[in-house]
């Protein structure tokens, strides 16, 4: 799942010399190097929380207002702020995205893809007070049986493998 075009760093944060694609250990990525101070600078993945909200026995889904993959559905999430709480992160992005205060049930899944910069948190929760409605960086909010989620429409593959997820949890439990 990307979210953003990631840019290439090409000059040192300490220092501000050029940055060079160096190999450091065998086996191991290249890193950026340096070529004045020799500060390695460490790309590290960004982690995005999500989560799956049930709302009147539906799960909540949004239609992105912003590329990428503006016009597809989404389920509520984005970037943790360096020093916030996964779970906070989780509820206040439904609640910026769709008006919702949220209960977080449990952990859903984490899903990762080689190459991909996003690391992706996706909690099972439940909507315990607002109204849903279209909100920051979406055009719409609707509710979806699972009969009737989008699969064709949805924008990331993190949202589709925590939707079969949460699909395959909930025919666990009728049967």
């Amino acid at each position: 799942m990307t979210h953003h075009h990631e840019p290439e760093f090409r000059f040192c944060p300490v220092c501000g010399g050029r940055l060079i694609h160096k190999e450091l250990k065998a086996g191991e990525p290249l890193r950026l190097v340096c070529l004045d101070c020799h500060f390695v600078f460490y790309q590290d993945p960004k982690l995005v929380a999500c989560a799956v909200v049930e709302m009147e026995e539906k799960v909540v889904l949004l239609k992105r207002a912003i590329n990428p993959q503006k016009g597809k559905w989404v389920i509520p999430g984005g970037y943790v702020d360096r020093g916030e709480v996964v779970e906070h992160a989780a509820t206040r992005e439904v609640k910026e995205e769709c008006g919702l205060e949220v209960k977080i049930e449990r952990l859903l899944g984490l899903y990762s893809y080689q190459g991909r910069t996003a690391v992706v948190v996706v909690y099972l929760a439940h909507a315990v007070s607002g109204r849903l409605s279209a909100r920051d960086e979406t055009l719409e909010a609707r509710l979806f049986s699972t009969e009737d989620i989008p699969w064709d429409e949805l924008a990331f593959q993190s949202t589709r493998d925590a939707l079969r997820d949460y699909c395959a949890m909930k025919s666990s439990k009728t049967s």
